[in-house]
């Protein structure tokens, strides 16, 4: 019997933990990337005997494939992916190449906003649980790398656009929508209805015990299509009325209802503030409910949790100034609830690549709260076009040090210097965790020279 053939492209965490993965399972595996190797990364390959090339992709050997499996950071819109569907060759994520292999019950995370912190809320409530539980998507360790040995019997993953919209076969036991707001649209052809589509991908092969959780207020839509949804529990989530089975927000107290399960505790109890917050934490009681997580144990989770880097993070505070990094609101939707959490004077640090921004949903947090804007990026006239008339002080630099020694200059006592860029990082740095980092070093030199 012939070995079937899988390509590999992209050879990031994804991409080598897939190459790993199909090599365990008796396929015939290549990976091809057109950047460079992070060296780990190359000497697990050549570790683990697997035949790459970095640089380039050999189109005759790639489209030779019997199947290809794609870094979400690939638009489907290169022609080399194109040729590849052109010819009938599927191309999968490695979500759903690893889904295949797992005998573990899958909770699944997506959303604009939200996703990396309920996804890790999900991860340390089962934790606290006892409950024998993995953590993957697009955080943490690659999904398929450790579905190689396939030791847990949950996997809560969080999961971009992108990696849904090459995803067809995957179940997932839990799917959660917590938003969907205009973000990425340059991979949507600007096309606010396709991206969606993308996001509604996570429900496409519900069964009826499934579990559905959604933010109903977020989007019309949301409420419309769980109403098309009868073959699946849905749990609703709502700021402004009862929502039960579901969950909601009143007199600061989070109400969770789901499997005749109830719960209810005071959201001053947890680390997490803010409306934003509350939608998390919901959505987290949520998913534990489905897997029989008890109230108890649900309530001592929620008060030891520690948020991830890079979102309303302390960095620190000179003359009782504050710093928050919040980098990872590359989009206007979370810088609206990094504001909304403020209660202080705002001195806001933002810019970077524009992804189809509109900052009209802005206007009314900025006149009440930014009292200056620092735009952080290669290119910020939209930025400086939008605000020039509602904010007075606005300083442009394409250099952090000077954003954050800026900040320090206009602040005074009991105000919030916050980075949230509202944009994506590519222009001047790495990533997202690049700018937040330096964000951070940044202020840790301003400390130390105080």
């Amino acid at each position: 019997m012939e070995v079937r053939k899988i390509v590999v492209l992209g050879g990031g965490e994804s991409g080598v933990g897939a190459a790993l993965l199909a090599q365990a399972k008796g396929f015939d595996i290549f990976l091809s990337d057109r950047g460079s190797l992070a060296e780990s990364y190359r000497s697990t390959l050549q570790d683990a005997g697997i035949s790459f090339e970095e640089g380039q992709h050999t189109e005759e050997r790639i489209l030779t494939a019997s199947e290809v499996i794609k870094s979400p950071g690939i638009p489907a819109t290169v022609p080399l992916v194109q040729k590849l569907r052109a010819q009938g060759i599927p191309v999968i994520s490695e979500i759903e190449f690893a889904a295949r292999y797992t005998r573990a019950r899958l909770i699944g995370i997506t959303g604009s906003n939200g996703k990396t912190t309920t996804t890790l809320l999900i991860y340390h409530l089962l934790k606290t649980a006892g409950l024998n539980v993995g953590l993957a998507g697009n955080i943490g360790d690659s999904f398929a790398e450790q579905v190689i040995t396939d030791t847990f019997d949950y996997f809560v993953l969080e999961l971009s656009s992108f990696q849904l919209d090459d995803m067809y076969r995957t179940h997932l036991d839990v799917m959660v929508l917590l938003n969907i707001t205009p973000d990425h649209l340059d991979r949507y052809d600007y096309n606010f209805d396709q991206y969606v589509a993308s996001k509604f991908r996570i429900l496409q092969n519900a069964l009826p015990e499934d579990d559905f959780i959604y933010f109903a207020e977020s989007q019309p839509i949301l409420a419309e299509m769980a109403r098309r949804m009868p073959s699946v529990q849905s749990l609703p989530i709502s700021l402004t009325t009862i929502a039960s089975p579901g969950g909601y927000l009143t007199d600061g107290q989070l109400i969770a209802t789901n499997r005749e399960q109830s719960f209810a505790f005071a959201q001053a109890e947890t680390p997490l503030r803010g409306p934003h917050n509350a939608i998390n934490m919901l959505a987290a009681i949520l998913a534990a409910q489905s897997v029989g997580v008890s109230e108890e144990v649900i309530k001592t989770g929620l008060k030891t949790f520690q948020n991830a880097a890079h979102r309303l993070e302390p960095a620190g505070a000179i003359n009782g100034i504050q710093f928050i990094n919040d980098s990872k609101a590359t989009n206007v939707d979370s810088v609206f609830y990094a504001l909304s959490s403020m209660d202080a004077p705002v001195i806001w640090i933002a810019g970077g690549l524009d992804k189809g921004n509109d900052y009209s949903q802005l206007d009314e947090l900025v006149g009440q709260k930014v009292k200056a804007l620092i735009c952080l990026g290669a290119d910020n006239h939209k930025l400086v076009n939008y605000f020039g008339n509602t904010i007075s002080s606005i300083h442009e630099t394409q250099y952090i040090e000077d954003a954050v020694a800026q900040g320090l200059a206009w602040a005074k006592p009991g105000d919030v210097v916050l980075l949230s860029p509202a944009c994506a990082s590519f222009d001047l740095f790495r990533n997202y965790e690049d700018r937040g980092n330096q964000f951070k070093t940044a202020v840790t030199n301003l400390i130390m020279n105080a």
